[in-house]
């Protein structure tokens, strides 16, 4: 992250300002630098457009698609509202924009250029730091200097706080936190209380101390008559995806301190309503983005680059929001109505009262230096795998993206009698086969033999695997970690062959006394969500076609799905605009094949995908997910698949020293001991890192009826 080149010049000349405060306040402003390099790799590859960003970076960088999306839902989120406030205030003879700690934000330049600033007034305000740095790159662009109109460059006249000032530009370098001067030097620089006003505050606020960001929201609503604060800031600070965020900033050393007192929208309203604003609307991204885009700009976005993070794209979004307050003759513009999609609402999930409790695995402590052993027990740290039960207590792990990127080492975790161990498998491919690095497939375990089909996957969202293997190993041997070994070779199947896809499931179904591998749904490099399935006949391996009647489930991806009664239980997943689904369907032996059948659920079941499942008896165990259409995070969801019945469980996770992110994992129902395993989950938060549990986790469900 760059700092500003001349920050320890200006550390001199603070007089008493506290040192450690005067660290902080550069670490802010780094992270403009940061920001506003984001925003021009997300406007380079045409999320937006913004011809300006360029003239305020050294160098670019292309970020992550992730990143890139969550540069974009911020700026349209902005700018859906700064256009607002102009349609609103058309024809008012004067209205002026104050945006509150612009760093190197291209707002007015992008409004000039466009002809939309006819009888409004901009006015920026940032640290003095800030402003001198942006004020000298406007000076050395000519492009900018000609958008400007004759602007005047004063930064050491005898009013210092104003940098620039031109006929409808005014750039101010004063710290928020020192209110007794801001309405002076505002007032000194032309802004008039009584026009109306838009506000706008980018991620500033939360870098202050409660007192004094409640001091500026309070200030502003009694300065100016009639206004509109547009907030675009961090919520949710307590789950596990809110505690790897608020690391991020305190590595930084730029806490969010707002998220302290003001942890949700309502507290973020109410922050507002108590402090002079009159109306006040707030909505996460995932609201925004589902209610206030249209589904063909949604669309495009999907064209844009290849993108597979919708995990971390759905968390991001959750934890960040767009707010608008409003007062005086602006009090019913509410800039963020007019919803345009499907309008999300956010419930408050009814949970069961006792938890289900979560522990590490136990591992062997003396596993260092063992022959074949992984002394690192954080080798399983990685998310989109896939785990099978080869044998009782012993579990293949396969595939998946870790700490070094996507994995192609295969590994054993075995239990011995002073805990579990994780071993490296060798694997030992028959000529013409590959095994390659994978996620997002799927191994199925065949009965009674020593065989797993391994099915699908990708290594990138532009390169699937399109081949089906076949693996099968010997007896693990406890006292000799190393003798497992792992032979594969690709089965050469007949008949007509899937479409390559990724984020699928492959169950087991038995009809007319065949065992077959049940293909349902996914990702392909076509289509967002597949609908399709496919029956491969596993001893003649012949993809055939079995009838299936009744009302197909809408395509789906990254759902469950479980043998029950002859046939099997899909339950969940994310629909064709990644929108996590509710239904749960049954696929019902008859006599001619099998039959479609949606369970009536209660209203009270709540829309997820990236869990993992499980029946016990006609029960199904939903584990973890992502949803967004409600506060916090899946737990366990059970489901009587008789009756539709639910009840949801949180997960008490007090015994484990770390945020447990229980998404794009594997799991494995362990039944004489009523417990789950779980296996990785995790993965890219944004721009705050990826983030992996570090071992495997233990889910006691003897409590759960």
């Amino acid at each position: 992250m760059r700092l500003p080149e001349y920050a320890g010049k200006m550390l001199k000349h603070r007089g008493g300002r506290c040192k450690t405060q005067a660290g902080k306040d550069t670490a802010v402003q780094g992270t403009n630098d940061s920001s506003i390099v984001s925003k021009c790799s997300a406007a380079g590859l045409g999320y937006f457009e913004d011809n300006f960003l360029k003239c305020f970076v050294q160098k670019t960088v292309r970020r992550s698609p992730l990143i890139n999306r969550g540069y974009y839902i911020r700026a349209k989120a902005m700018s859906h509202c700064q256009m607002k406030f102009l349609q609103v205030t058309q024809g008012h003879p004067r209205r002026q924009i104050l945006s509150l700690g612009a760093g190197f934000d291209t707002l007015y330049f992008r409004l000039k250029a466009s002809g939309l600033l006819k009888d409004a007034m901009f006015f920026e305000v940032d640290f003095e730091d800030v402003v001198k740095r942006k004020a000298a790159l406007i000076k050395a662009d000519s492009h900018l200097q000609e958008i400007l109109e004759d602007a005047e460059f004063d930064p050491h006249g005898q009013n210092r706080e104003l940098v620039i000032r031109g006929i409808d530009y005014t750039l101010v370098g004063i710290d928020l936190k020192e209110l007794d001067k801001l309405g002076r030097v505002l007032i000194e620089a032309g802004i008039s209380p009584e026009a109306p006003t838009l506000l706008i505050s980018e991620v500033v606020l939360t870098y202050m101390e409660n007192s004094k960001s409640d001091g500026v929201i309070a200030w502003a609503a009694k300065f100016f008559s009639s206004a509109v604060f547009v907030m675009y800031e961090q919520l949710q600070p307590s789950d596990p995806f809110g505690q790897v965020m608020q690391m991020h900033f305190q590595q930084l050393n730029s806490t969010l301190h707002a998220l302290q007192l003001y942890p949700d929208k309502e507290t973020q309203r109410m922050r507002f309503l108590h402090r002079g604003w009159e109306k006040c609307f707030c909505i996460d991204m995932n609201q925004f983005y589902y209610g206030l885009l249209c589904q063909d700009e949604r669309n495009r976005v999907d064209q844009l680059e290849p993108f597979d993070e919708y995990e971390g794209w759905h968390l991001k979004c959750s934890h960040y929001f767009i707010l608008t307050a409003s007062k005086g003759q602006l009090r019913d513009r509410l800039l963020l109505s007019g919803v345009l999609g499907t309008s999300l609402s956010i419930a408050v999930p009814t949970f069961v009262p006792h938890s289900v409790p979560v522990s590490k695995l136990h591992m062997d402590p003396n596993v260092v230096g063992m022959v074949g052993s992984v002394d690192d027990n954080t080798a399983l740290a990685r998310f989109g795998l896939q785990c099978a039960l080869l044998q009782p207590d012993c579990v293949l792990v396969t595939g998946g993206a870790g700490r070094h990127g996507r994995e192609e080492g295969v590994y054993i975790l075995f239990r011995a009698e002073t805990g579990w161990r994780t071993v490296h498998a060798k694997v030992e491919c028959i000529t013409g086969t590959e095994w390659g690095a994978r996620m997002f497939h799927t191994v199925t375990p065949l009965p009674g033999c020593r065989t797993c089909v391994v099915f699908g996957g990708r290594s990138s969202p532009l390169q699937p695997v399109c081949s089906v293997l076949r693996l099968t190993w010997n007896p693990l041997n406890p006292e000799n970690c190393s003798s497992l070994k792992l032979n594969v070779h690709q089965l050469h199947c007949f008949g007509t062959l899937p479409p390559s896809r990724w984020r699928h499931t492959a169950t087991l179904l038995t009809w007319k006394g065949k065992i077959y591998l049940f293909v349902f749904g996914g990702i392909s490099v076509v289509h967002k969500a597949l609908s399709d399935w496919h029956f491969l006949e596993l001893e003649s391996n012949t993809w055939d076609k079995i009838p299936v009647r009744g009302p197909a489930p809408e395509g789906r991806h990254s759902h469950s799905a479980c043998p029950y009664a002859e046939g099997l239980v899909i339950a969940g997943g994310a629909g064709r605009e990644h929108n996590p689904l509710s239904s749960v369907v049954l696929l019902k032996p008859v006599q001619c094949g099998f039959e479609w059948q949606e369970l009536q659920l209660e209203a009270s079941f709540i829309a997820r995908y990236s869990h993992t499942a499980h029946v016990f008896g006609d029960q199904l165990y939903l584990v973890g997910g992502i949803w967004i259409e409600a506060v916090g995070v899946p737990g366990v969801a059970v489901i009587d698949l008789t009756s539709g019945q639910c009840r949801e469980y949180t997960i008490n996770t007090c015994s484990v020293p770390w945020p447990v992110m229980m998404h794009s994992h594997s799991s494995l129902l362990l039944e004489e001991e009523k417990e789950i395993l779980v296996i990785g989950g995790g993965g890219n938060c944004f721009s705050f890192g990826t983030y992996f549990n570090l071992l495997p986790l233990v889910l006691n469900l003897s409590d759960v009826r």
